[in-house]
């Protein structure tokens, strides 16, 4: 099953959907995000519904939770960003955290920030969080996972570097795409292992890898977050991104006003945002 929120009239009034073909079925959920928040039997409410049809086509998608209650981020997750970012290879997942914010939809703008010209592309498989864990063990990890779906991590790298916390680059305003839509975990390979990842700008191919190369794996991912917090329906986490990102290359190269990024996963789906500059 393919889950949405699309826009109904403008950003403040959102409705979750199940896609059904070219159309978009209305659920009775403000968002992708109440409807997990409802039980564990969302997956058959959300089957069965019926409402309003929607063009699939026409429709404004929404960030696919739009308020989630946490979004954690991986950093240095994979063997080729390691290597050209000059780092050494983790013992433990690297994480940092991300506001709702920065959130935008499949399609709409990537706002670049006034402050810097140093927008990086990061594409990312998304894991969203289907049910409450505190303590889950590794090998019961994914029976928490609602589904999959895609994110860029766009990131303002000079801020990103300004210390040692990587949180200034990483939650401007209106950066981030999520979506089309949460795949249900059935319908992809256990922990969406085995799935084609890649990132383009402008028709230019800048990262293509597989989510089997990464370091941590999505239950040893989820399972060491709910050592820390308890993870809640609807919550993100971002399992960091390949090699082939602007400030990894030599010379350096980054997103420009009038640009379009294009993320894809292998079996969900993909993101197409154009770059704008933001106003002071």
């Amino acid at each position: 099953m393919r889950l949405s929120t699309v826009r109904i009239t403008d950003d403040r009034v959102t409705s979750a959907a199940r896609q059904e073909g070219d159309e978009l079925v209305l659920l009775p959920y403000a968002d992708v995000g109440a409807l997990l928040a409802t039980g564990d039997d969302w997956h058959e409410r959300a089957a069965s519904a019926d409402g309003e049809r929607l063009s699939l086509a026409e429709s404004s998608l929404a960030p696919l939770v739009p308020h989630p209650n946490k979004i954690v981020c991986l950093g240095l997750n994979y063997a080729t960003h390691i290597k050209e970012m000059g780092r050494p290879t983790p013992t433990h997942p690297t994480l940092f955290a991300k506001y709702d914010g920065s959130l935008i939809g499949a399609h709409d703008d990537i706002h670049t920030p006034p402050v810097s010209d140093d927008l990086d592309w990061e594409a990312e498989l998304a894991v969203v969080v289907g049910r409450p864990g505190r303590h889950v063990p590794r090998e019961k990890a994914l029976e928490y996972v609602a589904g999959y779906t895609v994110a860029n991590d766009v990131t303002v790298r000079d801020w990103q570097h300004r210390t040692r916390e990587f949180l200034s680059g990483k939650t401007f305003e209106a950066t981030t795409p999520v979506g089309p839509a949460l795949v249900t975990a059935d319908e992809l390979p256990p922990g969406a292992s085995g799935l084609d990842i890649s990132c383009s700008v402008d028709g230019h191919t800048m990262q293509k890898s597989n989510t089997a190369d990464l370091l941590f794996d999505v239950a040893e991912t989820v399972a060491y977050i709910s050592t820390i917090i308890t993870i809640l329906p609807g919550d993100l986490i971002l399992t960091g991104t390949p090699g082939g990102v602007g400030a990894g290359r030599d010379p350096k190269v980054f997103l420009r006003p009038g640009q379009e990024l294009i993320t894809t996963v292998e079996g969900i789906g993909e993101l197409r945002n154009t770059v704008i500059k933001d106003q002071l």
